[in-house]
């Protein structure tokens, strides 16, 4: 039987030429979940061309200014799989609102640091501050994925769901380093105090647009009962869901490795700042953006689909590292096409990883579950920026290594993701 809470998660249809249409209510639920992904990006990804300026600023060196980055998604790291569970226990709404008001309290600390003192003192500020953002990120995009395998019914709705979840969440990275580039030319710290702004509208959005679906959350299990369901999970289900978590974590790694690389290269090589920086920043992810929503439209509910567009991704983003190994420093037009593939590459990838992951897993344990695979993508994230910075000056072997463990990746999506198999559902 179908409670009155659940009919808003019933209206919507699947039309006979496959195609899904959503009502009203369901559209504006979505469009709130997406919010979310968007505000988390822009509060790590438009910091990117802001870390060289912040080098000269704060007197730092790059490894330093990159930790701008890695701190945050050190601590979400540890966080995420503490939030998954509560959200499986209590419910996602009650962890994403606060944990969005967390986020707007870093983003305050840190562009209050940055306004009001010099130097290294600023600077640990500003890591104080990213490092509370931190906590607030762990509770709020990990939970969205298990929240949109809530809110609907059938695997096509979800993959499609997913599907516009990516895209938001790039489509925030590809506006990340035009309008953090933009703030920065007003105030170079303003990118940090805008955070707290657009961290209200996604609260505003979450709180009063999200209806939570009756009597799918908030289940009450003892923690020790529900460590023990979820290493019975990773016992039956382990080689597909590591091969994932994995998976996440490389392409997350390879696009923040090679943005760093990109925005560090067009100050100090070609004298390229300002919005025009940000504009070629945002051609690799915007090829991010464009295929995360294509793929969430083309594979559907079919795995063997997902597990094809996993793999090609990867090759794709192996061949196009292994070119620019190749390609000279100069070559800057030639450089940014071939990201711009790589990009494609990934966004081939993600949409079919969340797709896999959510629908394989039992509603319980999805926010754990999913909350391992967001981890692994944030270790990604952390490495990326610090491991390049070490690297630079030495690009061929900085993109050979990208080229490996991209291929790494692929190899995974091919042995190891087996759709028919009872494990993927």
């Amino acid at each position: 039987m179908i409670s009155k809470a659940d009919l808003p998660y019933r209206n919507s249809e699947i039309t006979r030429k496959g195609g899904i249409h959503l009502n009203h209510t369901k559209k504006l639920e979505l469009a709130a979940v997406a919010s979310i992904p968007i505000i988390m990006t822009l509060a790590n990804s438009m910091l990117i061309p802001l870390l060289p300026i912040m080098e000269k600023k704060l007197g730092i060196s790059s490894v330093q200014s990159s930790l701008i980055i890695t701190v945050y998604a050190a601590i979400a790291i540890i966080c995420i799989p503490i939030a998954g569970y509560l959200s499986d226990r209590f419910g996602r709404k009650k962890i994403i609102i606060p944990s969005l008001i967390l986020a707007a309290i870093g983003g305050g600390i840190s562009g209050s640091g940055a306004w009001l003192m010099d130097g290294m003192a600023a600077y640990w500020v500003i890591l104080a501050g990213r490092f509370v953002q931190g906590i607030g990120a762990a509770g709020a995009f990990p939970i969205v994925i298990p929240l949109v395998g809530d809110m609907f019914q059938s695997e096509e709705e979800v993959t499609s769901g997913l599907g516009i979840v990516e895209t938001s969440n790039t489509f925030g990275k590809v506006l990340s380093p035009i309008l953090g580039s933009a703030l920065a030319l007003l105030v170079w710290f303003l990118p940090f105090l805008i955070i707290p702004f657009f961290c209200l509208i996604s609260i505003l959005a979450v709180a009063f647009l999200i209806k939570v679906p009756g009597n799918k959350q908030g289940e009450k299990v003892t923690l020790k009962a529900f460590i023990t369901s979820i290493k019975q999970i990773l016992q039956q289900k382990g080689r597909w869901l590591y091969a994932i978590f994995g998976i996440g974590g490389i392409g997350m790694y390879i696009l923040f490795g090679f943005l760093f690389y990109l925005s560090t290269i067009l100050e100090e090589q070609y004298h390229i700042e300002g919005i025009r920086k940000g504009l070629l920043l945002a051609i690799p992810l915007t090829a991010v953006c464009l295929f995360s929503y294509v793929t969430g439209k083309l594979v559907g509910e079919n795995k063997q689909r997902m597990k094809w567009f996993t793999f090609t991704g990867l090759v794709i983003v192996t061949a196009a590292m292994l070119v620019c190994g190749w390609v000279p420093t100069k070559a800057l037009l030639l450089l940014l096409s071939l990201l711009f593939a790589a990009g494609l590459g990934i966004g081939a990838a993600l949409p079919c990883l969340d797709a896999l992951i959510t629908e394989g897993i039992d509603k319980k344990q999805r926010g754990t579950i999913t909350s391992l695979y967001s981890s692994m993508r944030f270790i990604g994230v952390a490495a990326g920026p610090p491991v390049t910075s070490l690297l630079l000056g030495k690009e061929p072997l900085l993109f050979y290594t990208f080229a490996a463990i991209a291929g790494v990746g692929g190899l995974c999506a091919l042995l190891a993701i087996k759709p028919k198999s009872s494990s993927t559902g």
